[in-house]
């Protein structure tokens, strides 16, 4: 049995999509994570290692290990210099991805994990896309408890993300992520209309 067009995952910083994932992999639908194979590939094609050292200089990797924080700190307030990045690593994450989906030929339902599916405008490659949202208050105090930073920085990074709000009118698919509502059962649901949209 094949599949449709993959659907996406997707959500603001500290909204938490990796925990949504997890009961999704238990109901049995792979999921690709395009964050942590983003990463993987900046630290093992050697392509993609000499555009960024040449577009962000040699302190991009230290011990030939991507130097994140430094990446973070170049690009959080440079949008057209995380485009440039973004630019350089996405096509082989497309590429990385599309190789792994033909190992899922026989699943149901397919989801790409990412963070800026709908910045980026990825979003109208998939069959649907599932928005992980939380309250602001939720996110910062998850932020702080992950990261340790200020609220001042948090809400920047926040700040710097598109709005829950502005997401939610390109996607019905929602699951709010907030440690009280049951997930399972919001995944359910959003599964059940996915499979029979009309």
């Amino acid at each position: 049995m094949g599949f449709m067009k993959p659907s996406g995952i997707t959500a603001g910083i500290g909204s938490v999509t990796p925990y949504v994932c997890a009961v999704l992999e238990k109901l049995g639908y792979p999921i690709y994570y395009s964050d942590v194979r983003a990463k993987m590939l900046m630290n093992k094609n050697t392509e993609i290692k000499g555009a960024l050292i040449q577009l962000l200089g040699p302190q991009t990797y230290v011990d030939n290990e991507l130097n994140t924080a430094y990446l973070s700190s170049k690009i959080f307030n440079d949008n057209s210099l995380r485009d440039k990045v973004n630019k350089i690593v996405h096509p082989s994450v497309r590429v990385d991805f599309e190789a792994w989906k033909d190992t899922h030929q026989d699943a149901e339902l397919i989801f790409n994990e990412a963070a800026i599916l709908f910045e980026t405008g990825a979003h109208v490659l998939y069959d649907a896309i599932i928005l992980v949202c939380a309250p602001i208050d939720v996110r910062i105090n998850r932020l702080q408890k992950r990261d340790g930073q200020s609220r001042k920085i948090i809400e920047e990074k926040i700040d710097a993300q598109w709005k829950d709000a502005k997401k939610k009118n390109l996607t019905p698919y929602h699951i709010c992520n907030d440690g009280k509502q049951p997930i399972q059962h919001q995944i359910d649901l959003v599964i059940e209309r996915i499979n029979k949209p009309f």
